[in-house]
């Protein structure tokens, strides 16, 4: 059984970013709490936390002689501004890519100008770039949420940086349905999302079983489950090498391996190395039957 793994995988930049800020804050000493978990991955989260790094859900939980963190979601501006007025430093490791979304809204805000973002609501970055423009600004999750939204003056459309992009071009082309004006439409999502479903639905044609290594509350994960399912129906998504089961892998010769975002590299050879033992231990059965 042959393990590939996919062309683009595991830490984007924006996460890759964020970790390093935060061990380089512990490095500088003194306690390090971040406002939510850093990154949508509990194994990676328990390493951190191993180094002093603790999270907190409110920013009233900060105190007077810690940093705090913004996470790479982002946080709203008056949240960032809670931050500075009670912690002792804060480091902001929002994703650029975040950041620019962000920018966009508050700007077509300052326009007056509607501003639909096409993501899940209830997600942190999208609660965090609502920040921007509170009062112009609509999150929906696709284009079957367009005819409930209001008429559109001059519509910015931006999108969650996670989302695939088949759903943010076809709310993109639904929300013109919406208003008599220009719609301006502006493709958000983060390259390294694009290139890790790319990559992740070029080798899902190629396999008879892929992996997906992610936590399940990660989107990107979930995006990328749902792109390898596109060509491969054995596609599961799994947070530790322990859910792999063998018995699915009973007739594989070929099986995929990809990872979300927030996935670091040492959890990613765990996976492979278990993948191969179960190919090892598959092949030495057959010989002995």
């Amino acid at each position: 059984m042959k393990v590939l793994l996919a062309d683009e995988y595991g830490f984007c930049f924006g996460v890759e970013r964020a970790v390093e800020m935060v061990e380089e804050a512990v490095a500088g000493g003194g306690p390090v709490r971040s406002l939510g978990p850093l990154i949508h991955n509990e194994q990676e989260m328990e390493r951190l936390g191993t180094l002093g790094v603790y999270t907190i859900s409110e920013p009233v939980q900060i105190s007077r002689n810690e940093t705090a963190v913004i996470r790479a979601h982002g946080v709203t501006p008056e949240v960032q501004k809670q931050l500075e007025q009670l912690a002792d430093k804060v480091v902001d490791a929002t994703c650029p890519f975040v950041t620019r979304v962000q920018r966009l809204a508050a700007r077509a805000a300052a326009e007056d100008r509607h501003v639909i973002v096409v993501g899940n609501p209830d997600h942190p970055e999208m609660i965090g770039v609502k920040g921007y423009a509170p009062d112009h600004a609509f999150v929906i999750r696709d284009e079957t949420e367009v005819e409930a939204l209001p008429r559109l003056k001059k519509p910015l459309v931006v999108s969650q940086t996670t989302i695939k992009a088949k759903t943010f071009f076809d709310t993109a082309e639904a929300i013109k349905t919406k208003t008599n004006d220009e719609v301006q439409v502006i493709n958000t999502i983060c390259s390294a999302t694009r290139d890790r479903q790319d990559a992740a639905r070029a080798l899902s044609a190629m396999v008879d079983a892929f992996y997906i290594i992610g936590g399940r509350h990660s989107s990107n994960s979930v995006k990328l489950l749902a792109v390898c399912k596109e060509n491969c129906d054995k596609s599961f998504l799994i947070e530790t090498e322990e859910e792999i089961k063998p018995e699915d892998l009973l007739g594989v010769q070929q099986v995929g391996v990809t990872a979300g975002a927030s996935t670091p590299n040492w959890l990613i050879e765990k996976v492979i190395r278990r993948l191969e033992e179960i190919g090892k231990n598959i092949e030495s059965d057959m010989a002995l039957g």
